[in-house]
């Protein structure tokens, strides 16, 4: 299944490098990406294109590895880094520096990191009594989520009519005009993130079983869900430094591995590998859907992750 969802996603990426206002074909296309190609050929997929579409794979995997991990700890298919207020917090402090310090390239995925990793502290302050409880984790994470919206249309109000118009775009999740430097940083923390995290896939399969079963087996439980929780943490501040808060892929992409490998395990590569479909095909469809009309990605992760959201919420006790 593995290999399935990766052949996804080179299909998917051709499609994404081949279709345009300037269309390519698979000749033009593999000799534009090796830079053997026409000037045209080239600067299309090297330039216009390809950042785009690994922003939008790097992206989706990321938020599905971390919404894998952050649901096998919780053992909650409902938790996730948009519900428990993760991505809101860091897309605020981004917008934060965005607006009153013009931050961009790496100081904007500094400072998206630190409203990442501030907003899950104050979470586990919060929602710490002695131990990491699921229902208490998510209901903390919501009402911080909430605060960190006042946050977000406060900082909305203080700004320029131009700096409120790039921060809207910013906030609905959007590839269409990427940072490399931003790429390169994203790449890099998911490569380290998910092996960090396969290393610890027993620990996690066996916090699936609950807590007094792990430490049964030996899992010293408090100390490897913050490390873990902490991977999740930075990989989905790392995505909303990039795209900003895209919704949804880090909550629906790692139930659909399980389910396409059918034994329960976290999955987090196969997860990884659909997040990355889940985002390369939402792009895909915001801007070929509706003629003459761009949707960024985070709106179409919305139309389809919304209803998933209320289906899972009505079918819980």
């Amino acid at each position: 299944m593995l290999l399935a969802a990766l052949a996804a996603c080179v299909l998917l990426a051709g499609v994404a490098l081949s279709v345009g206002a300037v269309p390519l074909t698979p000749g033009q296309l593999v000799q534009g990406a090796f830079g053997h190609g026409d000037r045209v050929a080239t600067l299309v997929v090297t330039v216009l294109r390809g950042p785009r579409v690994a922003a939008a794979a790097l992206v989706g995997a990321s938020l599905a590895v971390a919404g894998g991990i952050v649901q096998s700890v919780v053992r909650n298919p409902i938790a996730s880094p948009d519900v428990m207020g993760i991505t809101t917090g860091a897309s605020a402090a981004g917008l934060a520096a965005l607006a009153f310090g013009g931050a961009t390239g790496l100081l904007l995925v500094a400072a998206v990191l630190f409203g990442a990793l501030a907003t899950a502290a104050l979470v586990g302050v919060l929602a710490w009594r002695g131990s990491i409880e699921s229902t208490r984790l998510i209901l903390v994470g919501i009402g911080v989520a909430a605060l960190g919206a006042s946050v977000t249309g406060w900082v909305l109000t203080r700004g320029s009519v131009e700096q409120a118009a790039v921060a809207l775009q910013w906030l609905t999740g959007s590839v269409s005009a990427v940072d490399p430097r931003a790429i390169g940083v994203l790449a890099m923390l998911l490569v380290v993130g998910l092996a960090a995290a396969m290393l610890h896939r027993r620990a996690l399969a066996n916090l699936a079983l609950g807590d007094p079963m792990a430490a049964a087996l030996g899992v010293p439980v408090q100390s490897t869900k913050i490390v873990l929780l902490a991977i999740a943490v930075v990989l989905t501040g790392a995505a909303v430094a990039v795209a900003g808060p895209v919704a949804f892929i880090a909550l629906i992409a790692a139930p659909i591995a399980r389910r396409l490998l059918g034994d329960g395990r976290p999955a987090l590569g196969t997860a990884a590998a659909v997040g990355a479909a889940l985002g390369q095909a939402s792009d895909l469809i915001g801007q070929f859907a509706i003629p003459n009309v761009e949707l960024p990605i985070g709106v179409v992760t919305g139309i389809v992750g919304a209803p998933y959201l209320l289906w899972l919420i009505a079918r819980s006790r």
